[in-house]
């Protein structure tokens, strides 16, 4: 694997800046999603949360990040219900680029700290002392405990895995 990245990415600064332990792990940036990531890393699956841009009905409220691990798909029903929406959606790729200002295989919470997003974590990753989520740029996952993580992004458990 090749270090070309250069310096540290936002979600890196973020942790260190709150005084939390994380590794980085690196591996090729055409891999784009969760299952490729826990491939390259070798990391079990389950381990690995992916952060999904999810659009709801309330035309008040920005768009949801929701993360949940590889190998769970979301159910939209009961995030619609969780949240107290009526209908969620998933962002097309394009409509979550445009809205995060990171790339689909990057979008990161860490990384978008302030900027209005309700943050969810589903409730599954409580079972895990440590999960890997995306550094908010491709190539590069972080390795950090749940606990952290949910302190960093205020992020709320939530069920909403099928």
């Amino acid at each position: 694997m090749s270090r070309k990245k250069e310096g540290k990415t936002l979600a890196m600064r973020v942790l260190e800046g709150q005084g939390v332990p994380y590794q980085a792990l690196v591996f090729p940036e055409d891999v784009h999603d969760a299952l490729g990531v826990a491939a390259h890393t070798g990391c079990p699956p389950e381990s690995v949360y992916k952060t999904l841009v999810v659009e709801t009905d309330d035309p008040d409220r920005k768009p949801l990040l929701v993360m949940i691990d590889a190998t769970s798909t979301l159910d939209l029903k009961k995030l619609a219900a969780a949240v107290g929406v009526k209908r969620a959606a998933m962002a097309r790729h394009a409509d979550a680029e445009r809205l995060t200002g990171l790339q689909v295989g990057g979008i990161s919470a860490l990384a978008l700290l302030n900027k209005g997003f309700e943050i969810y974590l589903d409730e599954l990753a409580t079972l895990h002392e440590q999960v890997l989520v995306s550094a908010g740029q491709r190539g590069i996952n972080l390795r950090l405990a749940v606990a952290d993580l949910i302190r960093v992004t205020g992020a709320r458990l939530v069920d909403v895995v099928e």
